[in-house]
């Protein structure tokens, strides 16, 4: 099977504890290597080993990737926004309130018109967050 895996890039060092954030919130498994720990950290300066090249959060249907290192610096909130079919308005908004903390508001969770009830927020690290909870069949 094809899957969709949305990949988070950090700025600063952050992706460790970005990861361990969203860990706490879907609980779940990360996995992480070091750029230290990848073939290129003979070639990279010892201060930037501890710098995540690959991160990876799984939990159940859930599973995103996430790193410190890019070519260019991440422009926050441009290139990734986060996409959450939840499976009740109870766990919509038990995740809603856990990734407003420290965040930006934009939408407050509440039904809309397709029969879903919808909601948006910014996280403390910039990542754009939609999270959905399909009461009502879509009607197409």
């Amino acid at each position: 099977m094809t899957t969709l895996n949305p990949f988070l890039r950090f700025n600063d060092g952050k992706c460790r504890e970005a990861m361990e954030f969203y860990r706490g919130i879907f609980e779940g498994k990360v996995e992480y290597m070091t750029l230290g720990e990848s073939p290129m950290g003979k070639d990279s300066p010892k201060e930037q080993h501890g710098l995540i090249m690959h991160s990876e959060l799984s939990s159940g249907k859930i599973v995103f990737f996430g790193s410190d290192m890019f070519r260019d610096r991440a422009v926050v909130g441009d290139n990734v926004g986060m996409a959450l079919n939840c499976e009740s308005g109870k766990e919509l908004n038990a995740h809603f309130e856990k990734l407003s903390e420290g965040g930006e508001v934009f939408m407050k969770p509440e039904k809309q018109y397709w029969g879903g009830i919808f909601g948006m927020v910014t996280d403390k690290y910039g990542v754009e967050w939609m999270l959905n909870f399909q009461l009502e069949p879509i009607k197409k």
